[in-house]
């Protein structure tokens, strides 16, 4: 059995995120919340919450609107720097208040007794999402800090999404979660795996170690160059007889001739194929994932592909079926 193995990226359904639309979803959520649960507890401070919802959303949006002088005035574009520093201020203290407001009232007695447990924990982390966008809106608007990419999130409600640039021409970013697939010679889709903090080198042997364990037949495997380390071409042997996976950079002379070999070559010209299959799983539901939660697009993938095998194995009988019909016809016809 041959197989070709290639990624892509499933998107997750979520806006593009900034620091400053993060940080109004989590104020927004924590206030929506608290505001729910303190009424029913009869806890005060919470009567005008959509009126500061209200008005805390007008400063992010002034924050949103305003944009660093192009004059070649000096004493323009420090005005406008200045209004700019003075907005993100007024939005980070309104912010702030209303985060210190339902910290307060989770202390409440009341409060806790009527507040569910998964609610009162779901509360307590957008708290937690609203003092960490806080501190990188201060970090990064007004002290000009860059943010190191390890500390960001993407979103509040999918915190698996990544932000993922594959060098594709006219896609800088995708915000999703890389998916890899096994297809084999026939079209049908193998093996998938859901590819969390992974890049493509760290996903080639696993992937092939679990459709080995499934398909004992599985012999030879095709690759594109993201797939390459120098520790993949040893350990993928242990599990194909043949690897079909070109080095990244210059190649040494026995590299050259292995990547001459006819057999390599040919199944080189024919890993171009998997695209296909990556085509049909997205433009059937696979390219967007509608779930919520890491658990939810994992599932999601199952079905998707499941879907994808069954279209395939109908499409398969189908020209079975066709031929059939024609060969019943020559021999009437005769």
């Amino acid at each position: 059995m041959r197989g070709r193995c290639d990624s892509y990226v499933l998107e997750t359904d979520v806006h593009f995120p900034t620091d400053l639309n993060l940080l109004f979803d989590a104020v927004r959520t924590v206030v929506v919340l608290t505001a729910r649960f303190a009424a029913r507890a009869e806890v005060s401070g919470w009567r005008q919450w959509q009126y500061n919802l209200n008005q805390l959303k007008k400063m992010y949006r002034r924050v949103q609107i305003l944009r660093h002088s192009t004059s070649k005035d000096p004493a323009k574009k420090l005005q406008r720097d200045k209004e700019i520093r003075q907005a993100c201020q007024n939005y980070l203290n309104g912010s702030q208040a209303l985060i210190n407001r339902a910290e307060e009232t989770l202390q409440d007695k009341a409060f806790i007794t009527i507040c569910p447990a998964n609610k009162y924990s779901s509360i307590q982390k957008f708290i937690d999402h609203g003092k960490r966008q806080v501190d990188h809106v201060k970090r990064r608007l007004i002290d000009h800090e860059k943010i190191p990419h390890d500390e960001k999130v993407f979103s509040l409600f999918q915190p698996h999404t990544e932000w993922i640039n594959k060098g594709k021409a006219g896609v800088p970013v995708e915000l999703g979660v890389r998916l890899a697939i096994v297809e084999d010679q026939y079209g049908f889709i193998l093996n998938h795996r859901v590819m969390e903090k992974e890049t493509d080198e760290k996903a080639a042997v696993p992937i092939i170690r679990a459709t080995k364990a499934a398909f004992p037949s599985l012999s030879v495997c095709s690759f594109d160059k993201g797939f390459h380390s120098p520790s993949n071409q040893k350990d993928l042997l242990k599990y194909l007889t043949m690897v079909v996976l070109p080095k990244k950079g210059r190649r040494t002379r026995a590299e050259q001739e292995r990547e001459n070999d006819p057999e390599f070559k040919a199944a080189k010209r024919k890993h171009s194929a998997v695209e296909s299959a990556i085509n049909a799983l997205e433009s059937h539901g696979l390219d967007k994932c509608a779930d919520h939660g890491i658990d939810g697009l994992k599932r999601y993938v199952a079905l998707g592909v499941l879907a994808r095998n069954f279209q395939k194995m109908g499409a398969e009988l189908q020209k079975i079926e066709r031929k059939s019909a024609k060969k019943r016809q020559l021999r009437l016809c005769g």
